[in-house]
């Protein structure tokens, strides 16, 4: 399962860092057009739309493989190991019911639901406009169930005391 993420960590990198690009250089053509050849482009302001959502969406999915999501844990530091393991399994739970509900299943309807629907200022539809929602969902269900193996293993700590100092 290491493997795997190793291999989605390095695939969804390359693949935020390519969608950075695309939104820079899109966003460069939309200021271009708009101030020097005084002719706004209606499709890069659609087309940046959509590569923020999806960046946004396989950024977050990333930061979910590495556990990087603000904390706020410095009470849940105070308290016994047994219990912190015991939040941080209840955490992992409701982030995997809230993806698969919400990211996966919602945003499986979302998708079927906009299948057909054309964009007005791009030549494609809507549906596969939102199939970020269902991809980062299974992608961050994914990342869930493997910290979730590895704090109940034990390979894995259920609070990092290591992560940020106490202000406290």
């Amino acid at each position: 399962m290491t493997a795997v993420k190793n291999a989605l960590d390095r695939i969804l990198t390359w693949t935020c860092v390519a969608l950075f690009a695309v939104l820079v250089v899109d966003v460069s053509w939309q200021v271009f057009a708009r101030q020097i050849l005084d002719s706004p482009s209606g499709w890069s302001e659609e087309l940046a739309k959509y590569l923020f959502i999806w960046l946004g969406l396989f950024g977050a999915a990333l930061v979910f493989g590495e556990r990087g999501h603000i904390a706020v844990d410095f009470a849940v530091r105070r308290l016994p190991q047994a219990v912190q393991l015991w939040l941080t399994v209840v955490v992992q739970l409701v982030i995997l019911a809230f993806s698969s509900l919400v990211l996966v299943w919602g945003g499986y309807r979302v998708v079927s639901l906009a299948w057909e629907q054309n964009l007005t200022g791009l030549p494609v539809n809507v549906g596969p406009m939102y199939l970020a929602l269902p991809i980062a969902g299974v992608l961050i269900c994914f990342y869930t169930l493997y910290h979730l193996i590895r704090i109940l293993t034990g390979a894995e700590k259920a609070v990092d005391e290591d992560a940020e100092p106490e202000l406290l």
